[in-house]
């Protein structure tokens, strides 16, 4: 098959929905297909198996975060000369609503189309959605196939989209986290609660560095790693606020340096408030076999058992939260049954096996189409 991956996010700037398609993409090539990736950038990315369409994306706020999206009023035309001369027998656009890239693929695209949508929110309006709905309609009916992430983002969009969302998860690199070796100088015999997040309110930072203050009054051997791009300094005013020691505001990191934090942590701390679609920063601590301590919103509670694989706590409740921190702590054969149930569960959502659920709906469709085109009856001449 000939695959288009359209994102409309600026491609140059790491993000969940690029490394979705980013994945999708090396899976697929793995398999024999020949795939693009159509997204906008601020810079030249230096992969010829990504077409920049856009070349000024802006920042909005967008789902408690961020986006950045081109929203220029000249990409029509190099969408219509791209699916001119590609042919694609498929185009998946991501987030297919989002301003204005994959609504461009979905007016000119006469190949079957699939849109996956990524978001959630849980509260009961989203201004974008609502304000729009009635000229996306239109869009929606040049969907061949819809799929959501999980079921919190399946109930977001059916909410302004009422319909049938197929649900294949965001995927997990097992090997990559399973395999990292640990980094030098946390080896110290302090246990350390590792934190993977943006300097956002909904990552629930705030909360977790007033329970790890509560948890310091208890035990002294336990360190706080917090990992993540932007700027962190609210929260390292916070921390000296509260005369913390041991937290390690450790900033960006690389793909490709992310599990060795994992593989140096003996808790995965997950503090998140809302707005998560799906635990994908659980399914990779899962992968490193870390025991998890997180909130119990939709998006964490459909891939976290409690008492399984760690442990759910009320959102924002910060005695809650550094109470099972200490219960962790305190029990070391429990962090490690968990850690290993964690580890056999993210292979339920390697890449390998969501890349192939994702070709099987793309055959499934194309099959759908090939046969409702021959059973159409043939017009009068």
């Amino acid at each position: 098959m000939k695959i288009a991956l359209v994102s409309p996010y600026d491609w140059s700037v790491p993000g969940g929905v690029n490394s979705h398609c980013a994945h999708l993409r090396s899976q697929f090539i793995q398999r024999g297909h020949e795939v693009r990736i159509i997204a906008p950038s601020s810079k030249d990315v230096g992969d010829r198996g990504v077409t920049t369409i856009g070349t000024r994306p802006v920042t909005l706020p967008v789902a408690g975060s961020v986006a950045r999206i081109s929203l220029s009023l000249t990409l029509a035309g190099p969408v219509r000369k791209l699916l001119a001369g590609e042919h694609f027998d498929v185009v998946h656009v991501h987030e297919p609503f989002m301003p204005v890239l994959p609504i461009h693929f979905l007016r000119y695209s006469d190949a079957v189309n699939v849109g996956t949508f990524h978001a959630s929110r849980s509260d009961d309006q989203f201004f974008y959605y609502s304000w729009s709905k009635r000229h996306l309609r239109r869009w929606i009916r040049r969907l061949d196939g819809k799929i959501a992430v999980s079921p919190a983002a399946t109930r977001f969009v059916e909410k302004y989209f009422p319909g049938y969302y197929n649900i294949i998860p965001n995927g997990v690199n097992v090997a990559r986290f399973a395999n990292a070796k640990p980094l030098d100088g946390y080896d110290d015999g302090k246990l350390n609660i590792l934190f993977v997040g943006r300097p956002e309110k909904r990552k629930g930072l705030d909360h977790l560095l007033q329970a790890f203050a509560l948890v310091r009054k208890k035990r002294k051997d336990v360190r706080l790693i917090v990992v993540g791009g932007g700027k962190f300094d609210r929260y390292k005013r916070t921390a000296r606020t509260l005369r913390l020691e041991d937290v390690d505001f450790v900033g960006y990191v690389s793909d490709e340096e992310l599990p060795r934090y994992h593989q140096s942590a003996d808790i995965f701390c997950a503090p998140n408030t809302g707005f998560e679609s799906q635990g994908i920063v659980l399914l990779e601590a899962m992968a490193a076999g870390l025991p998890l301590v997180a909130s119990n919103i939709e998006g964490f509670a459909s891939v976290l058992t409690h008492g399984v694989h760690g442990l759910l706590v009320l959102p924002g409740d910060e005695h809650a939260l550094a109470g099972s921190l200490l219960e962790m702590m305190d029990d070391k054969e429990g962090r490690r049954r968990m850690g290993d149930q964690g580890r056999a569960h993210a292979e339920d959502y390697s890449w390998d096996r969501v890349s192939q659920q994702v070709l099987s709906y793309y055959e499934r469709l194309r099959y759908e189409r090939s046969s409702a085109n021959a059973s159409a009856p043939e017009r009068a001449v």
